[in-house]
């Protein structure tokens, strides 16, 4: 067995006032990341979903209220995964190669994930779910897949979305998977949970069961399509009958009385896209549609449920660190019956498994749910996800980079049932888990010379310690944002730069920037500085490289 390592002199003073002794073994450290899912839809965040497991990781540790991810689905991924912005992993978009540094929609060779970090620590990596940083997905060059980039087992796809009955870019390791007729019920969420499971069963009873383990488990849910099971649906009949205005409302209320923002914060004004509940049309087909994007999320906690009892039933869940994220807010991406011609053979399958065809669009002949459907939420219900904040996925406000965010390591956090107001961002999560793991983040690797890590450590925060970091900066399809302190500096692309006070105002309704002209020189100088830094290029000169390079194909 491994000597066991005092982790740090933080961690230590955290657990003097236990019975636990000051020098603990390596952490076992699970990552577990849900996708397209808004601030408030859990239960521990003032959500109507039943989140029973992921409540009880939030009362037994804690919940951030102002952690932040990168605003889309691959990007946050890579930035997570590596401890740097998304331009330094070459994912500074999405999975196109733009055939310039930083766009080159493949997880950089000058970067190394956490399961890399980690390996010279004596730690073994495990991964179940989806990948979603290579395009590289055809099997020619595997390089950036799951098992060449630290992880010693892998179950999943590559790509961004799936269908949940019948996911493509499916691979055990490095080796593909076709779901057919004889694979009666399966269904991805589960998938992703049950094969976690089997990691966890089989590093407890393998030959390197004294080793410390990572896991990353990232789950698709509540991604579109809305794909769920009847008996998960049921459980929200009539849970969504009282409309989009009367729900965000009753979540504002429910947010207030936790302690996640605070009463002074208004909701945010109904998109103007969307109509009063009172006016719109189909009623029950647009309840029906959040009732199975509930149960999407529903489900991925069954799931989370059976890791934590499989952690206990193998005496690891003590010294655990568990760490859940989404990895942007709630997608407003609205889903049209010409979408199969974009989606199919990526995202999407034209038949089922059983030969039917597939029907795609947010439309009320279609009720979402069965695996002959294809469709979204749509913004009306986005908003609600978001509550109270502004826009979506894709955008820099509030809405667009908010997550939960829980924190569970009963070995190494006395705290319990606490919230954490600092703010932290994506790369900070790495070197969190590298400090907890007593392990240096590396100068070279594979013979490549890395970035240095971005990221700074949390830790400081479990014992609700000063923030880490005072400045954060995002950029996504030409949104950007810098927050230094109080202020928060945000343009949504192409217009002008938007000024707030988020002590004040973190719903961001009163625009301040007419009236603090000096505050927004300086964070636009820190934002450009920022940019230059980390290689962020114009969105608009990244668009006229596209164009450039079509026309030359």
């Amino acid at each position: 067995m491994e000597k066991p390592l005092r982790i740090s002199t933080r961690c230590v003073e955290m657990n003097a006032s236990t019975n636990r002794s000051s020098i603990l073994k390596k952490p076992n450290i699970i990552l577990i990341l849900n996708d397209d899912m808004g601030y408030s839809d859990l239960g521990c965040y003032g959500g109507e979903v039943q989140t029973p497991n992921l409540d009880r990781l939030a009362s037994a540790g804690l919940r951030y209220t102002q952690f932040y991810n990168t605003a889309r689905c691959c990007p946050s991924r890579a930035s997570l995964l590596t401890g740097l912005y998304p331009t330094q992993a070459d994912v500074g978009h999405m999975m196109y190669d733009d055939g310039v540094d930083g766009y080159l929609g493949d997880l950089s060779q000058n970067a190394v994930t956490i399961a890399e970090a980690l390996k010279p620590g004596g730690y073994r990596c495990y991964m179940s779910g989806k990948w979603h940083v290579t395009n590289k997905t055809d099997g020619t060059d595997t390089s950036s897949w799951p098992c060449q980039r630290g992880f010693d087992d892998f179950y999943g796809i590559l790509g961004g979305a799936a269908n949940y009955y019948q996911p493509l870019s499916l691979k055990r390791n490095n080796e593909p998977l076709t779901i057919t007729e004889k694979d009666e019920g399966y269904f991805f969420t589960d998938a992703v949970s049950d094969e976690a499971v089997r990691q966890i069963r089989a590093h407890a009873d393998g030959e390197n069961a004294d080793a410390p383990f990572f896991q990353y488990v990232a789950y698709t849910a509540p991604h579109w399509p809305l794909h769920a099971h009847e008996e998960d649906i049921a459980k929200y009949k009539g849970r969504f009958d009282a409309g989009w205005d009367k729900l965000r409302e009753e979540r504002l209320q429910r947010m207030v009385d936790m302690g996640l923002i605070k009463p002074e914060w208004k909701l945010s004004d109904r998109d103007p896209d969307v109509p009063r509940w009172e006016d719109a049309e189909n009623q029950d087909w647009q309840a029906k549609r959040m009732e199975v994007y509930a149960a999407q999320i529903d489900r991925m906690d069954q799931g989370i449920g059976r890791i934590l009892d499989t952690l206990k039933q193998t005496g690891q869940l003590e010294n655990t660190l568990i760490i859940f994220l989404a990895d942007n807010g709630g997608c407003a991406e609205e889903i049209v019956p010409s979408s199969g011609a974009f989606f199919g053979g990526r995202a999407a399958t034209f038949k089922t498994v059983d030969g039917r065809e597939v029907r795609f669009g947010n439309q009320p002949d279609i009720v979402p749910g069965p695996e002959d459907t294809y469709a979204s939420y749509g913004v009306e219900w986005a908003n609600v996800s978001n509550t109270p904040f502004r826009y979506y996925k894709h955008w820099v406000h509030e809405g667009g980079i908010s997550t939960p965010f829980i924190v569970h390591w009963p070995a190494g956090i006395q705290n319990r049932d606490e919230l954490r107001h600092q703010p932290a961002q994506l790369p900070d999560v790495m070197a969190t888990f590298l400090e907890v793991a007593g392990v240096p983040y590396p100068r070279e690797h594979a013979g490549n010379t890395l970035h240095p890590l971005e990221g700074i450590s949390m830790v400081p925060t479990f014992s609700d310690e000063p923030p880490p970091r005072n400045v954060l900066c995002w950029e996504h399809e030409g949104n950007r944002a810098v927050r230094m302190g109080k202020w928060k500096l945000v343009r949504r692309y192409p217009g002008e730069w938007e000024l707030y006070d988020i002590e004040a105002d973190r719903s961001e309704t009163r625009d301040l920037a007419a009236d603090h002209a000096d505050v927004v020189e300086d964070l636009a100088k820190q934002y450009q500085a920022w940019a230059e830094q980390t290689g962020v290029i114009p969105w608009e000169n990244l668009l006229e490289l596209r164009k450039a390079a079509q026309k030359g194909a």
